[in-house]
C-alpha cells in the first residue's frame, strides 16, 4: 500500500482547513479595515472628464455614457468610458471607475463577474506584462466571446501608485493601505479590443500598445 498517497478524507480535511483559514483571514481583514480606516476619502488629481481626447497616435472617436441605473450599481465616484482609434482604424475601449474610499461598501466590480452577467463567456484567462515608461506592469488578460463576437479584455486595479492584477492581492493591499495611511482609494482600469479567431495575436499587440500609451496619462489622474 502506498502510505504517502492522500485519502479523500484527508484531502477534504486539508481543503476545509484551508477554507477556514481563508475565512478567518477575510474576517480579520474586515475588522482591521473598519477600525483602522476612518474618514478616508482621497480625490482624483483631476476629474476623469478632463482625460485627453488624444495621446500617442490614439484619438477619441466615441464618448460613452453610463446610465443612472449602472452608476447606482457601480457606486463609483468618477467614471470614464471611451473608445479610441488609430489612423489605421485599430480601436480600443477604455473604462475607468474610481473610488475615493471603499469603507462604505463601494468597491470595483471584477470583470470576472460583470462580463458573464452581460452575456460574455470566458474563453481564456491569464496575465501579461506590458512595458510602460521604462517599467513593466503585470495585468490581467481575458479572451471572451458572445455569439460570434470575441474581445480581448485587459484590466487591473490601481491603488496609491501600485498596479495589481490579482483580486485577492488587491484586498490585502486595501487593508495595508487603510492601516498605514488611512486610505482605501482604488481604480479599476479596463481595456477592450475587438478580435476574432484569426487575429488574436494582432489584437493582443493592439491592446499592449494602447496600455503603453494610455498608462502614463492614467497615472497622472490617479492619486499616488
Amino acid at each position: 500500500m502506498d502510505t504517502d498517497s492522500k485519502s479523500p478524507t484527508s484531502a477534504s480535511f486539508g481543503s476545509n482547513k484551508y477554507l477556514r483559514i481563508a475565512t478567518l483571514v477575510l474576517v480579520a481583514q474586515a475588522v482591521l479595515f473598519y477600525t483602522a480606516s476612518h474618514g478616508d476619502s482621497t480625490p482624483l488629481n483631476a476629474p476623469l472628464s478632463a482625460f485627453p481626447a488624444g495621446f500617442g497616435d490614439w484619438r477619441l472617436v466615441q464618448e460613452g455614457v453610463v446610465d443612472q441605473e449602472t452608476q447606482d450599481v457601480l457606486k463609483a465616484d468618477d467614471i470614464l468610458t471611451r473608445t479610441y482609434a488609430r489612423p489605421n482604424r485599430q480601436v480600443a475601449s477604455l473604462f475607468i471607475a474610481y473610488f475615493k474610499t471603499q469603507r462604505y461598501g463601494q468597491s470595483p466590480h471584477s470583470p470576472k463577474n460583470c462580463l458573464p452577467g452581460s452575456g460574455w463567456q470566458q474563453v481564456e484567462e491569464g496575465a501579461i506584462d506590458v512595458p510602460v515608461g521604462g517599467n513593466t506592469i503585470r495585468i490581467n488578460r481575458y479572451l471572451v466571446s458572445k455569439g460570434e463576437n470575441e474581445s480581448i479584455v485587459l484590466y487591473w486595479y490601481q491603488s496609491q501608485g501600485r498596479v495589481i492584477a490579482d483580486e485577492f492581492a488587491a484586498k490585502f493591499h486595501l487593508i495595508a493601505g487603510s492601516i498605514r495611511s488611512h486610505r482605501s482609494d482604488t481604480a479599476l482600469v479596463r481595456v477592450v479590443v475587438p478580435t476574432n479567431s484569426s487575429s488574436h495575436a494582432l489584437s493582443d499587440a493592439v491592446g499592449r500598445d494602447f496600455v503603453t500609451a494610455a498608462y502614463p496619462v492614467i497615472e497622472g489622474y490617479l492619486p499616488r
